[in-house]
């Protein structure tokens, strides 16, 4: 273990500020030991130094259980900058708001025995996945703009989504200043066609069953009982959110030295917050994440057509539980010093956990706090949790966004064995379905940290609360 990183408790680690001239910050690491080695090995621990070097960064550089290896931040980096200090496409990441939800089904395991094919293959030809596929829906640029202005509403105004679903969405499915005024034609042509699809990579659409209840009272204010069946859907802005990523980059790293910020890694390319080019990045970033919450409410609606349609049920009777993104910049409150300070707050890989009683929340979870969506890779234990005060005083209110990798997608398609996992699928009795091999072998569960061991650091850490925890028995990767 590397002496410049000290042992706050068995899960927290810190790298002081005064052991690398130019970090403003000290870095904060949430893991255990064994998760600590594989970041000493993988060296992500560098660019959570790099991440403090950040103008205006504010209290530390952060890193969650699952971070790994990304562009400029690492996958599962938090950084919490104000309003004096720059704006990170890196801290974003290319694929803006990709997230994940969670519809609850009046349905228990019993009633899917015998139908777990056919609801997955319904849903499959329901909902478009892999790479660069195009959506069912066909819409001009001026209903894209409607899209990146509206988000979620978009879906419910045009029959794809329920009113009641806003109200469990983050941020009531749309962030404002969205607008395409600051988003390149390319990006434009590349989400035209995109809408209501999986995408690939990490996508993945699960049924899933729950197998345990750690807290009884908050998992039936959540609606959740053992046995339930169960849908978790991981997506995001697809070729729309990656193109303005690609774009900002680029123009962020020709006006770095305008601005005089001197980083020591070029892809934290970065501008003033309140700089014409960070403002247009912040449209541009807000109309992307609402192209994403948009997407997955009509993903949802096309999942709810297929439970119609298997199971009889009334598109109604699938409720949203959540939707949380976890590749976003926002501006929120944080008590710092004890004073109330306007900061925006980059979570790439990381996703919100608010608890009781947070002014942001809707009044449904007012009382329990924020429920938190953390899911393991293909085939593993999903959980559902819930914020705790601690994390705002800890992580800015953030936890981890899953397991996080510990094989990059060319090791994992390397060492796959086709046979092993479909027999190894067969044995759990999970249903699999991809539209390659290719993209299942990228996706192997050895590719990933322990999820249990990813909750443990978050529950033991105090920044959120295990509430239930669901198995996959379908499983659509994109």
């Amino acid at each position: 273990m590397f002496e410049f990183i000290k042992k706050i408790s068995n899960y927290k680690w810190l790298i002081p500020k005064e052991n690398f001239e130019g970090m403003r910050v000290d870095g904060l690491i949430f893991a255990s030991e064994n998760i600590l080695k594989h970041i000493e090995q993988e060296e992500t621990y560098k660019q959570v130094i790099n991440v403090a070097f950040l103008p205006g960064i504010e209290k530390y550089s952060i890193g969650m259980p699952d971070i790994h290896w990304g562009y400029g931040f690492p996958i599962g980096g938090v950084a919490a900058i104000n309003e004096n200090g720059v704006v990170s496409p890196g801290g974003v990441g290319s694929d803006i708001n990709c997230g994940v939800r969670t519809l609850l089904t009046p349905l228990n395991y019993n009633d899917i025995q015998n139908k777990k094919e056919e609801i997955l293959n319904e849903i499959y030809n329901n909902v478009p996945a892999g790479v660069g596929v195009k959506g069912k829906l066909k819409i001009s640029k001026s209903e894209l703009e409607n899209v990146v202005k509206e988000g979620a509403k978009w879906a419910v105004k045009n029959n794809l989504g329920l009113e009641e679903d806003l109200e469990s969405i983050e941020d009531y499915g749309a962030l404002p200043s969205a607008s395409l005024d600051y988003v390149s034609r390319t990006a434009i042509e590349r989400g035209l066609p995109q809408l209501g699809t999986l995408g690939s990579g990490n996508h993945f659409l699960e049924i899933q069953r729950c197998t345990e209840i750690y807290d009884k009272e908050i998992a039936q204010k959540f609606g959740i009982f053992e046995n339930q069946l169960a849908i978790m859907i991981h997506t995001g802005s697809r070729g729309f959110g990656h193109q303005i990523c690609e774009d900002y980059i680029q123009i962020m790293q020709s006006v770095m030295d305008r601005y005089k910020i001197k980083l020591p890694d070029r892809q934290l390319a970065s501008a003033p917050i309140d700089s014409k080019e960070g403002r247009q990045y912040l449209s541009a970033m807000a109309s992307a994440a609402n192209y994403a919450f948009c997407n997955r409410e009509i993903i949802s609606h096309y999942v709810r057509e297929a439970f119609n349609k298997i199971f009889k049920l009334k598109i109604s009777d699938l409720k949203l539980l959540y939707d949380v993104a976890h590749n976003i910049a926002k501006f929120e409150f944080h008590n710092l010093n004890g004073k109330k300070v306007k900061l925006l707050v980059h979570r790439k890989g990381a996703t919100r956990a608010f608890p009781a009683n947070h002014p942001i929340l809707p009044e449904k979870y007012k009382e329990t706090g924020q429920p938190v969506i953390i899911p393991g890779d293909m085939g593993t234990t999903s959980y559902i949790l819930v914020g705790l005060e601690t994390s705002l005083s800890e992580s800015f209110g953030t936890v981890c966004h899953g397991a996080g990798r510990v094989l990059s997608r060319h090791k994992a398609k390397k060492i796959a064995n086709k046979e092993k996992i479909y027999s190894e699928f067969e044995k759990k009795g999970i249903v699999l379905k991809a539209p390659s091999w290719s993209s299942i072998a990228e996706e192997i569960p050895e590719a990933y940290k322990d999820i249990d061991e990813v909750v443990e650091v978050v529950t033991n850490s105090g920044l959120a609360k295990k509430v239930a925890k669901f198995v996959p028995i379908a499983v659509m990767k994109g």
